[in-house]
């Protein structure tokens, strides 16, 4: 099975900075990329960042550029969004997503998600 677990949310003052990390464990073959999203309440969720795990290129939603920075450590399978000058409007539940292959011979998937981390920007 393959289990994909965030971390680092909490309550940050506007302008302020967050790390967020999701580590994927399990029954792993490949990665291929890994993204983040997030959904704040009454909103459908978005796309906020998304990194190829081979080539280390990257992907930024236009609300985050310049603010936001995805990253990775490959021998860990964990991805990291480093937040900074962090805005009211960035309160979400923060997902990370997954395309991998469980298998040699398995199939690939882009439909893995974690649980969710809370981050809310509030004074």
């Amino acid at each position: 099975q393959v289990q994909l677990v965030e971390s680092g949310g909490g309550l940050v003052q506007p302008g302020g900075s967050l790390r967020l990390s999701c580590a994927a464990s399990g029954s792993i073959f490949s990665i291929y990329a890994m993204d983040w999203y997030r959904q704040a309440p009454g909103k459908e969720r978005e796309f906020v960042a998304a990194i190829n795990w081979s080539g280390g290129s990257t992907n930024y939603a236009d609300s985050v550029k310049g603010r936001f920075t995805i990253s990775r450590d490959n021998a860990k399978n964990t991805v990291y969004l480093q937040m900074n000058s962090l805005k009211p409007e960035d309160t979400a539940v923060y997902y990370c997503n997954a395309d991998l292959r469980l298998t040699k011979w398995g199939r690939r998937g882009d439909d893995y998600w974690g649980q969710g981390t809370q981050v809310t920007v509030s004074s």
